[in-house]
């Protein structure tokens, strides 16, 4: 069998981009290696994402792996479609900005810092989408595009508000896999809306869909995710 040929350019998570404080945003970490795979692209994280770590990406036919420099796999990746059940209804801004202020992650958050919904992230550094929930379980946020909008940027924005469906502040839960496909990146300012719901929930995993729409309700992104809770040690520290 041929050696799998590495990916030309390295990968690597930027401190900025945390999820937990010392690994990367599982949604940001993921549209990187979507980009050497191509969109849509389904992506499997198998181990926390290093930050500021040069990732080796080595393909072998449609699929890709990516490792540390140690050789612990932390990704594997492979064209997908993602069909319409990743397509969670939209609500109109208004209403999206009501059910913000009651996001949950105000008063506990498993990973504060986060990038993409860590409420101790200044304003221009973080994303600070902040998803509540609506009557039926669904959540959905406000978010006005930032001026480094991209690609990589839209997967980010599709991770959290899928996994806050789950009730994440009663138990942390981790991004496991997401399939993604970004249709098209707003315009810089542009006022989206995402949405979020849980299609299904079995032990510790759950599996969940997400959706970012433009302002005149396009489907821009759409999302879904396998969320996996973390085991809880008997001091009540996640594990």
């Amino acid at each position: 069998m041929a050696a799998a040929e590495p990916y030309s350019g390295a990968v690597i998570v930027e401190p900025r981009y945390n999820g937990p404080a010392e690994s990367g945003n599982g949604g940001w970490t993921c549209g990187l290696v979507a980009e050497a795979v191509g969109q849509p692209a389904d992506v499997m994280l198998l181990s926390p994402p290093p930050i500021d770590t040069p990732l080796t990406v080595a393909r072998d036919g449609s699929l890709i792996r990516v490792y540390t420099p140690d050789e612990t796999l932390v990704a594997e990746a492979a064209p997908t479609d993602v069909g319409d059940d990743a397509v969670v209804p939209p609500v109109d801004w208004d209403d999206a900005v009501a059910a913000s202020a009651r996001y949950p992650g105000f008063t506990s958050h498993p990973f504060p810092t986060c990038f993409v919904c860590g409420p101790q992230r200044a304003p221009g550094d973080g994303l600070r989408l902040f998803p509540g929930r609506l009557d039926d379980g669904r959540t959905a946020t406000p978010w006005v595009a930032p001026a480094d909008i991209s690609p990589t940027m839209m997967w980010a924005a599709l991770d959290c508000p899928g996994g806050w469906s789950v009730g994440v502040e009663a138990r942390p839960y981790v991004l496991g896999r997401m399939a993604a496909r970004v249709e098209a990146v707003p315009a810089p300012g542009e006022h989206c809306v995402i949405t979020g719901r849980t299609l299904e929930q079995s032990g510790r995993k759950a599996v969940v869909a997400s959706t970012v729409y433009g302002a005149d309700r396009r489907v821009l992104a759409r999302a879904r995710a396998v969320w996996v809770a973390l085991r809880v040690t008997p001091g009540g520290t996640p594990d």
